[in-house]
Order: C-alpha cells, then sequence, then structure tokens
C-alpha cells in the first residue's frame, strides 16, 4: 500500500526504528515529503554495529528526517481538517497526511492445518524445524521467512538449495549461515557482513577495529554533505577479518563483493596485500593500515590517529 498511494504524503509519521521504516523514511524524504519517525529505543536498527546504527542516524537526520526516540504511540487522532495527530507517551505532534506502521511481520502460516498434523510452531507462529530444515513431522520441511531463522530472501534461496541437495541429492546438507551479507536500502544505504563489533567482542575477545569516516570525492566536489562510514573488524590472535561494515553510497553493492572475501576467511594481510581501485570510497577497505581501537579482553587501547580522530569529529 505504501509504493501505491493515490497522493502524495504531505507529512508522515512512520512508527519503527528496522530496515523497512528506514527504507521508507528515505523515499518519502527523496519526494520531499515532511518525515517524523518513531521508535521506541535510544538508536534505530537494533542489532546492527553501534557505530553504524550512531553514523545511519545522523546522515538520516541531516537529510531533514526528524526522530522521535524512545516514543511509543498511544493514539492517533483525526482532526477536523482531515489531518491526523500521533500521540506518544512523550508527546503529540499533529498534522500528519499519513501515517505508517512498520513494526515487525509475522510467519503468514495461519489457516494451512499445521497444527492438526502436529508440526511444532513458536508463539509467533514460525515453524520449528532442526538443522536440515525438517519440521516436528519427518515428511514435512520448511525454509524461508516462515522459520524465523534469517529472514532474507538469498537465504531462503540458499535453504531451498540446501534442502533439495538433502532430499533429491542423496547429500544430507545444512543451511550454512556463516558470514550472510545484508542491505539496508536507507538512504545512505548500508551493507555489513560478519560479527558486528559487539558480536567479535564477545566471541574472540582480542579485535582490532579499523574505521574510516570520510567525504566521497563526488561529495567533495559537489559540496554535498554526504560522508561514508567504512568498518573493519579483525581477530587479533589470526588476523582474520571477522566483520565488515559500510554506510554511504554504494554499501550494498560494495559490500557484495568483500562478502566472498569474509566468506573464505581471507585475512587482513590479504587485504593489505589487494591494490585498491583509485578514485573509490572501496579502496578504503585495502588501504586502512592503522587501528583505530584495539580490545585485549578488557579497556581498549586506542591508537591517537590524528587523522582518524579528526574525521570521526566532523
Amino acid at each position: 500500500v505504501a509504493l501505491d498511494l493515490p497522493e502524495w504524503p504531505k507529512k508522515v509519521a512512520i512508527v519503527g526504528g528496522g530496515y523497512i521504516a528506514l527504507e521508507f523514511a528515505g523515499i518519502f524524504n527523496g519526494l520531499e515529503s515532511d518525515v517524523h519517525v518513531f521508535i521506541r529505543q535510544k538508536k534505530v536498527l537494533r542489532g546492527f554495529d553501534e557505530e553504524i546504527r550512531d553514523f545511519v542516524g545522523d546522515q538520516m537526520s541531516l537529510r531533514g528526517i526528524e526522530f522521535h526516540t524512545e516514543e511509543t504511540p498511544q493514539a492517533i487522532v483525526k482532526s477536523t481538517d482531515g489531518t491526523l495527530s500521533l500521540k506518544t507517551n512523550r508527546e503529540t505532534v499533529d498534522g500528519f497526511s499519513h501515517v505508517m506502521f512498520a513494526t515487525g511481520r509475522r510467519p503468514n502460516t495461519k489457516n494451512l492445518g499445521l497444527e492438526e498434523v502436529g508440526v511444532k510452531m513458536t508463539e509467533t507462529g514460525a515453524i520449528e524445524v532442526n538443522e536440515y530444515s525438517q519440521t516436528s513431522v519427518p515428511s514435512i520441511w520448511a525454509v524461508g521467512d516462515v522459520t524465523e531463522r534469517i529472514n532474507l530472501t538469498p537465504v531462503a534461496l540458499m535453504e531451498g538449495g540446501a534442502l533439495a541437495k538433502t532430499l533429491f541429492g542423496n547429500e544430507p546438507t545444512k543451511p550454512d549461515y556463516s558470514a550472510v551479507p545484508s542491505a539496508v536500502f536507507s538512504q545512505p544505504p548500508i551493507g555489513q557482513v560478519g560479527l558486528t563489533e559487539e558480536q567479535a567482542i564477545e566471541r574472540y575477545g582480542d579485535v582490532d577495529i579499523f574505521t574510516a569516516n570520510f567525504r566521497p570525492l563526488k561529495a567533495t566536489l559537489s559540496g554535498l554533505p554526504d560522508r561514508v562510514l567504512m568498518k573493519l573488524l579483525v581477530c587479533a590472535n589470526t588476523n582474520k577479518v571477522i566483520g565488515l561494515h559500510m554506510c554511504g553510497d554504494d554499501a550494498p553493492e560494495i559490500v557484495q563483493g568483500f562478502a566472498v572475501a569474509v566468506k573464505a576467511g581471507l585475512t587482513k594481510a590479504d587485504f593489505d596485500a589487494t591494490v585498491g581501485i583509485h578514485p573509490t570510497a572501496a579502496e578504503e577497505f585495502v588501504t586502512m593500515r592503522t587501528p583505530t581501537r584495539q580490545i585485549r579482553n578488557g579497556p581498549q587501547k586506542v591508537k591517537k590517529d590524528p587523522e582518524v580522530q579528526a574525521a570521526a569529529g566532523v
């Protein structure tokens, strides 16, 4: 419905802080609507890397999107002039032509008769499966979003391929969820593969963190305020790149290529040995040499690189 509106939304409230909410906020902002995003949390995109969450929120705010954080909608009231008022636990904002809810989805498993034949499901309606995608009924298998493992179309395709090998190729195959790349088509967009900084520290303890925050060349020449944030997470003990994140123009396209390297288990030395393509933003992933932070099972050690500090403070 949001992509087939009969009229331009002059002022729109979007409730939710996930990727769907941010993507539509960018779409409506690009159409020059007055966009307000209401989220229950302090930041958008729960579960994403914290630094990326901060950066994309700041960049979207610079583009004119207004975020109302830690606010829970309580009522929508229609005024005599036809506009809508959204009341939250903190305030009431008036004058909306449209209100959009992007607060999550539930698996569409109702009325399939699954309960009648004994298929076990979660409280949200997701189908429970084992590591080979088999349900509690041996003759019934399930893949995709209805199993609520990783709800992405390419992941569902991968699960289907593994299941085909298991059922028809005499080759029992488990879906592989390691290093699954993903993207948020916000403005600016996000691409990521591997672990977040928080996950990396929890899993490996000793982690080197490389970041770059800069204005890309095209923004420098055009005078646009656009910036790019790029981030590498490296296991200090093995030198293996365990996470790669980017927020900025073309991030999904760039990260798809680097996902092959992360999936293959390449090291930071492999990245360093790769010649960059100049002038591109992507080359930054193979030219970062000095860690911004080094985590060693305790207080972080900060490398006082003046260029990094200056960029981060802009």
